[in-house]
């Protein structure tokens, strides 16, 4: 067993700022892209009350048309940082950097290599950003690889307890659907090769694998819409109870991995606590990623994403309960997760 040579912190560590990406591609939200930008105002606002918000934007004329729309939303100015740095998309939980720490606590950017969910072409200068984090703050920059190999990997794919374990899905990671990394081997490789990168590189002395993701997701399998840490030995877990809901099974197998998973440091249980999911999401007749488990997580405060359902009001509750020293916030996502993605995976956290 070799050293990690760096650790990911939890979500829920203090953080020094929240990244995104401005929305700017119309494309990514056919139809639908005009109020876009008022729901990403309103997702700075909260979070520049409780941190810094570094946002990237294609150039100073779009910097200046979100810096009017933020302000109208009322934004605290002074906590926002703009970048221009051209984005593909603003999926910046997947494209963005992973901030990790050294023995010494010292802070580090890993650059996995990013190439649009193995799906789309057009990813070339969402990959560069990790490269221009580690750039603008002059620390240590590591690309993770394998047998000579770059790995694949994107943030949603994953989530940590800040203490060693890693939840991840075996649909994305290891299925020939969307292969991230098809030169890594069989699954059985595979899975071994991932799992030595997240202890290297991660941290990660225990990797938890669930079968699969969420109805509608286009990253075939992230983790952010299905289970998510909450402490370090809680996890909470999407559940359907509609057995005609193609959710109703994958997620019901999920909750029974998850209760069969004991923790490597002590042999026991994690605690699981169950969150419904909102009724399905439909949009010119596609079903889209609904899911309140693609929450994000900030100082002092949890945004979650609701969808005009009568289980908003029990997730909030559920989440609020997780969080009690944090206050949790609802945010409107019907319009956004037309764009195959939500409130997670459009930030990253960098810690403090």
């Amino acid at each position: 067993m070799s050293t990690p040579r760096t650790r990911m912190p939890a979500e829920w560590s203090p953080h020094a700022a929240t990244w995104i990406a401005w929305p700017h591609n119309p494309a990514d939200w056919p139809g639908k892209f005009q109020p876009i930008p008022r729901v990403f105002a309103e997702i700075v606002r909260h979070l520049s009350r409780v941190e810094r918000v570094h946002i990237l934007v294609n150039d100073l004329a779009a910097q200046r048309r979100a810096a009017s729309i933020l302000r109208r939303g009322g934004a605290n100015l002074a906590r926002l940082h703009f970048h221009h740095w051209p984005t593909d998309r603003v999926w910046l939980r997947d494209s963005g950097p992973i901030f990790v720490k050294d023995a010494q606590g010292n802070l580090a950017v890993t650059n996995w290599k990013f190439n649009a969910w193995a799906k789309y072409s057009n990813w070339h200068l969402d990959d560069q950003i990790p490269h221009r984090v580690a750039q603008l703050y002059n620390v240590p920059e590591i690309k993770p690889e394998i047998d000579g190999h770059r790995i694949v990997l994107e943030g949603g794919s994953i989530d940590v307890n800040g203490a060693g374990v890693l939840l991840t899905t075996e649909e994305c990671l290891l299925s020939e659907v969307q292969q991230r990394n098809p030169d890594l081997g069989n699954e059985t490789t595979t899975r071994a090769k991932l799992e030595r990168a997240f202890r290297d590189y991660l941290g990660i002395h225990q990797t938890l694998w669930l079968p699969r993701g969420c109805a509608g997701d286009d990253t075939h399998g992230h983790i952010d819409d299905v289970a998510r840490f909450v402490a370090p030995d809680t996890i909470l877990a999407c559940v359907e109870p509609n057995p005609a809901d193609p959710n109703h099974l994958p997620l019901a197998e999920n909750l029974d991995r998850l209760h069969s998973f004991r923790r490597a440091s002590t042999g026991k249980p994690f605690k699981i606590v169950t969150l419904p999911m909102p009724a399905p999401v439909v949009f010119d007749g596609q079903r889209l990623p609904a899911s309140y488990a693609n929450f994000t997580i900030a100082n002092s405060l949890v945004l979650v994403p609701t969808f005009n359902d009568p289980n908003d009001r029990i997730a909030l509750n559920i989440i609020a309960a997780c969080f009690p020293a944090r206050q949790v916030v609802g945010i409107h996502s019907v319009d956004l997760v037309w764009g195959l993605g939500a409130l997670h995976c459009l930030t990253q956290q960098e810690p403090a």
